[in-house]
């Protein structure tokens, strides 16, 4: 079964970790400052999160708007990847993540990801997911 029991339970979790992460006081204005759109493609369950330069979380398919980074990725996938079992360069390399974009930009957020690290163990806890 998946880690994800719906499109709606990821959105919340994974809501709640990127505003979590855009919101924190170092590690959200670097995203800010790489001006980027990224724009994560989710499978089992389906869906759609994007994180816009101005440091904006939207879950869904917004009109309008264009990626400078596209992940694909399962909800399952996005879940370890969050615990740390996998990192991203291991992940890519199995074809857990498929990226497209310009890598360099993908690897230069890497260094800014440890407060969402650090929150979503507790994060996940909080919705009720295993750990």
């Amino acid at each position: 079964m998946a880690v994800f029991e719906s499109t709606e339970k990821m959105f919340e979790v994974l809501g709640d970790l990127f505003e979590t992460l855009l919101e924190h006081p170092v590690a959200g204005e670097k995203f800010k400052k790489q001006a980027v759109t990224i724009r994560f493609i989710m499978n089992e369950p389906q869906g759609e999160i994007w994180l816009l330069p101005e440091g904006k979380v939207v879950c869904g398919v917004p009109e309008g708007l264009k990626a400078d980074i596209s992940m694909t990725l399962s909800g399952d996938t996005a879940h370890n990847f969050w615990l740390k079992k996998i990192t991203m360069p291991v992940a890519l390399a199995k074809g857990l993540i498929r990226a497209k974009g310009p890598l360099a930009k993908v690897l230069k957020l890497l260094p800014i990801l440890n407060p969402a690290y650090e929150a979503y163990p507790a994060i996940a806890k909080k919705h009720g997911l295993n750990i």
